[in-house]
């Protein structure tokens, strides 16, 4: 009896206003989510602890509703010939032991330091892996667009090539997506970060995605599409190692879900209509953006755990109220991006379409 009051503890009251916005929020999430093939968590997790969810149970239940439209995601893309079942399957099964180790670490925060614990250590997290990968990708996105590469396609890096050339007997597994044999003690490491992250912030995309393009040598295209296989394989076991400790909030997650199924149906189909490169921009100013918004929620929680001077009442509000803003800003730009991107690639589509009718004389 006392795990259900304690459950029940964890979950917010939901009204009109906040189910409009969880919908809205799962469908931009969706929307980023086909496009580039992270689970969309980085913006989900944030903007349902914007409401005051606490973060454990965010993590949790965006897990929950990540499975199936991981699922419906990587269906659409597999349409378009975008992914590498064999390489999301292998990368799957070691980032599911991924998962179940990072879940065990988020519990036994709970426990010892509370919702302010929990809270600090999913935000600090958000904060030092979105800095990273965020910056790095916007940097690489920015060296292709200044070497005029921006429609060129895409060549692997040098530790890509160097990871392809070694050949270790007994483990070496051909993908097509790398179109070369790759061991899989390249992949196991790279498959268990990525569950452990997505245990901690609910999305491994910010690893799995640039290990796949970066590490691997997967184009960027065929890399988003595949990280929707191993999103459902983590999603299907993270959940249901947080639903037995009765931290999954079925609510959210279904309203979630129900807008993300839209979102993701778009996303999905505009990434046939941009460039690779033009994937990597939305990625990387999405994130940098949902950095400042987790970042300014720091003070908080360390001043609810007493680690800083106690922050006034004023002063919690002007915080929150800031990061709510900045992700409203980057729920909106990144469904302005993706949406404008894919109207201008069909544009470009069907005037390419009619030149060809006016010169070749034919539909």
């Amino acid at each position: 009896m006392q795990d259900v009051v304690q459950a029940v503890s964890n979950f917010i009251n939901l009204d009109a206003v906040t189910i409009i916005y969880l919908f809205i929020v799962g469908f931009v999430g969706g929307l980023v989510s086909g496009f580039i093939g992270s689970g969309g968590a980085f913006v989900l997790t944030p903007a349902m602890m914007s409401l005051g969810v606490p973060g454990l149970v965010a993590v949790a239940s965006n897990m929950c509703h990540k499975f199936p439209k991981a699922l419906i995601g990587a269906l659409k893309r597999a349409k378009y010939g975008q992914v590498d079942v064999k390489l999301g399957i292998v990368l799957g099964i070691s980032a599911e032991a991924g998962v179940l180790y990072g879940a065990h670490i988020q519990e036994n925060i709970k426990k010892a330091f509370g919702d302010a614990g929990s809270n600090l250590y999913v935000s600090v997290a958000f904060v030092v892996i979105l800095a990273i990968v965020g910056g790095f990708i916007l940097r690489d996105a920015w060296k292709t667009y200044r070497a005029g590469n921006a429609h060129e396609e895409e060549k692997a890096t040098k530790l890509a090539k160097w990871v392809q050339s070694i050949n270790i007997p007994g483990t070496m597994v051909y993908f097509k997506s790398l179109n070369a044999r790759v061991s899989v003690l390249f992949t196991i490491p790279l498959g268990f970060a990525t569950g452990m992250l997505a245990a901690t912030i609910a999305v491994g995309g910010f690893i799995g995605v640039p290990s796949m393009i970066y590490v691997l040598g997967a184009p960027s295209l065929m890399a988003s599409a595949t990280e929707l296989v191993i999103a459902f394989v983590m999603g299907l076991g993270g959940s249901f190692k947080y639903a037995m400790s009765g931290l999954v909030d079925i609510r959210l997650a279904m309203i979630i879900l129900a807008g993300s199924l839209f979102g993701i149906q778009l996303g999905a189909i505009g990434t046939t209509y941009v460039k690779p490169f033009m994937i990597k921009v939305v990625m990387g100013l999405i994130m940098v953006i949902v950095l400042f918004s987790r970042g300014l929620m720091v003070p908080v929680y360390l001043s609810q755990l007493g680690l800083i001077q106690t922050l006034s009442e004023g002063t919690v509000k002007i915080l929150k109220t800031t990061s709510f803003a900045i992700m409203i800003a980057a729920l909106l730009l990144g469904a302005f991006i993706v949406l404008k991107a894919m109207w201008q690639g069909r544009k470009a589509e069907e005037l390419q379409h009619a030149k060809d009718v006016l010169e070749h004389g034919k539909v």
